[in-house]
């Protein structure tokens, strides 16, 4: 059994009580496949409901990159290619999952982890301009996500400018919120589900690493954007024929605000965390305000720490020195949060 303090992730842990709760309460209670019951129509009107956008549609699926493939390669024509941060999740840590299906991941600089709205109207002015554009991957979609890959965030007016960037190109504009409910928690951001509703052409709510056991839910909200979407959603194999087991899932997410609260108690540890790297000479790799913290820690003082904690492996830094990941969830614990700043305070 592993002791070390769990900081490596946000899905390590199983899923919010009150699921399980639920789960437990119907789970003899014969329920119609695929999605097409009655508990997951409720779980549907109230994402809607919260995203300001009755007339759009969810989707439930599986996992964060079975999303993100099948999102994006319904959305693109066979020669079309998606831009994203050269950090992007669909750029480094899928596999090559978006490639698999056909669609070039087009790289642009990030800048801590976010595209600009320039850096992306300067590369689509400069392809509009290349008299040899149609031997190249026809850019169709911007990909962002809400956090980002390295914890930070877009604000609303940053959206909005994407937007208007992708309108002007005819470009799709898709947001990963594989990590949405610890965005949302955070007091630092100011851009809702309604504004992902008014400024992307789709998006998904992150189930899997914010209480849920398995699950995300994306949000079209333009009803018929995609012809067909469930059949594509079965033809990529990520149709469960258990669909109640997420609609379930993301009806308690969606009862009682219970998604912008489950982030909540994340936030509060990291910032105590934050906190005791700063007061205690620890360098950050950048600033972050979510769930996410990204430290850099003398190789010594590392080995030490490994002993104790678990974190997730980033990057070099130089020859002394490692860049890790410390992240919390909605399951961290005070107990578990204090041990590891006294931790932090030993090294």
């Amino acid at each position: 059994m592993n002791t070390l303090l769990p900081f490596s992730s946000d899905y390590m842990e199983g899923a919010y009580p009150a699921i399980l709760e639920r789960l437990t309460a119907i789970n003899t209670i014969p329920q119609d496949g695929y999605g097409t019951d009655g508990i997951s129509e409720e779980a549907r009107k109230k994402i809607l409901e919260a995203c300001q956008c009755p007339n759009g549609e969810v989707h439930f699926l599986s996992g964060g990159t079975q999303t993100n493939a099948v999102v994006i390669d319904a959305i693109l024509r066979r020669y079309e290619g998606v831009i994203a941060a050269s950090t992007g999740h669909v750029s480094i840590h899928e596999a090559g999952a978006i490639e698999y299906t056909g669609h070039k991941v087009i790289e642009l600089p990030q800048h801590q982890g976010k595209l600009s709205a320039s850096d992306v109207a300067r590369f689509m002015e400069n392809f509009e301009a290349d008299a040899s554009k149609d031997h190249l991957v026809q850019p169709g979609m911007v990909y962002i996500s809400q956090p980002t890959e390295y914890g930070t965030l877009y604000t609303k007016q940053e959206l909005a400018e994407l937007s208007d960037v992708c309108k002007k190109y005819s470009l799709s504009l898709y947001a990963d919120g594989a990590r949405l409910a610890y965005a949302l928690a955070t007091p630092e951001n100011d851009v809702s589900l309604a504004d992902l509703a008014t400024y992307c052409t789709a998006f998904y709510i992150g189930g899997t690493k914010c209480g849920a056991l398995i699950g995300e839910a994306v949000v079209l909200p333009k009803k018929g954007l995609i012809p067909h979407f469930f059949t594509t959603i079965k033809q990529h194999g990520t149709l469960l024929a258990k669909g109640w087991l997420l609609g379930t899932q993301f009806d308690v997410l969606f009862s009682d605000n219970c998604y912008e609260r489950i982030g909540k108690t994340a936030i509060e540890y990291a910032d105590a965390i934050r906190k005791t790297l700063k007061d205690n000479g620890f360098d950050f790799y950048f600033p972050t305000a979510t769930n996410q913290i990204f430290v850099i820690m003398d190789n010594q003082k590392l080995t030490a720490f490994s002993k104790k904690v678990a974190y997730s492996m980033w990057e070099a830094y130089d020859a002394d020195h490692t860049v890790i990941r410390l992240a919390t969830s909605w399951a961290t614990t005070k107990e578990n949060t204090d041990k590891l700043i006294a931790c932090l305070k030993e090294l």
